[in-house]
Protein backbone atom coordinates (compact mmCIF):
# COMPACT_ATOMS: atom_id res chain seq x y z
CA UNK A 1 0.00 0.00 0.00
CA UNK A 2 1.26 3.39 -0.89
CA UNK A 3 1.76 5.76 1.88
CA UNK A 4 -0.75 8.97 1.12
CA UNK A 5 -0.25 12.71 1.52
CA UNK A 6 -1.71 15.09 4.20
CA UNK A 7 -3.96 16.58 1.35
CA UNK A 8 -5.30 12.76 0.18
CA UNK A 9 -6.18 11.94 3.56
CA UNK A 10 -8.38 14.41 3.06
CA UNK A 11 -8.12 16.25 6.32
CA UNK A 12 -7.74 19.78 7.37
CA UNK A 13 -4.28 20.15 10.02
CA UNK A 14 -5.58 23.06 11.31
CA UNK A 15 -8.50 20.99 12.72
CA UNK A 16 -7.07 17.80 14.00
CA UNK A 17 -6.26 17.16 17.73
CA UNK A 18 -2.32 17.97 18.04
CA UNK A 19 -0.66 16.16 20.70
CA UNK A 20 2.52 18.75 21.92
CA UNK A 21 5.61 17.22 23.46
CA UNK A 22 6.15 20.87 24.99
CA UNK A 23 5.55 24.15 24.55
CA UNK A 24 8.83 25.06 23.43
CA UNK A 25 8.43 26.63 19.89
CA UNK A 26 10.75 23.28 18.54
CA UNK A 27 8.42 20.86 20.14
CA UNK A 28 7.11 18.30 17.82
CA UNK A 29 3.56 17.37 17.72
CA UNK A 30 1.50 14.11 16.52
CA UNK A 31 -2.11 13.54 15.16
CA UNK A 32 -3.68 10.02 14.29
CA UNK A 33 -6.13 9.83 11.69
CA UNK A 34 -7.38 6.45 11.33
CA UNK A 35 -4.34 4.15 11.10
CA UNK A 36 -1.76 6.98 9.69
CA UNK A 37 -0.16 8.94 12.36
CA UNK A 38 0.99 12.76 11.36
CA UNK A 39 4.13 14.46 13.19
CA UNK A 40 4.88 17.92 12.39
CA UNK A 41 7.08 20.50 14.36
CA UNK A 42 6.16 24.22 14.41
CA UNK A 43 3.40 23.82 12.03
CA UNK A 44 6.00 22.80 9.34
CA UNK A 45 6.32 19.91 7.29
CA UNK A 46 3.69 17.14 8.61
CA UNK A 47 5.65 13.44 8.00
CA UNK A 48 2.71 10.61 7.79
CA UNK A 49 3.69 7.42 8.76
CA UNK A 50 1.72 4.07 9.00
CA UNK A 51 1.38 2.03 12.34
CA UNK A 52 4.90 -0.03 11.73
CA UNK A 53 7.06 3.38 10.99
CA UNK A 54 5.40 4.57 14.21
CA UNK A 55 6.50 1.65 16.27
CA UNK A 56 10.38 1.86 14.94
CA UNK A 57 10.02 5.49 15.73
CA UNK A 58 9.05 5.07 18.98
CA UNK A 59 11.51 1.87 19.77
CA UNK A 60 14.33 4.31 18.44
CA UNK A 61 13.66 7.35 20.54
CA UNK A 62 13.24 4.69 23.75
CA UNK A 63 17.15 3.27 22.77
CA UNK A 64 17.90 6.65 22.59
CA UNK A 65 18.86 6.81 18.78
CA UNK A 66 17.82 11.04 18.27
CA UNK A 67 19.32 12.28 21.57
CA UNK A 68 22.06 13.82 19.69
CA UNK A 69 19.89 15.22 17.52
CA UNK A 70 18.01 16.94 20.75
CA UNK A 71 20.83 18.63 21.65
Amino acid sequence: MRKPTVAELGVDPAALDWKRSGTDEGSIEVAFVNEWILLRTSGELISVFDEHEWACFLDGVKNGEFDRAAS
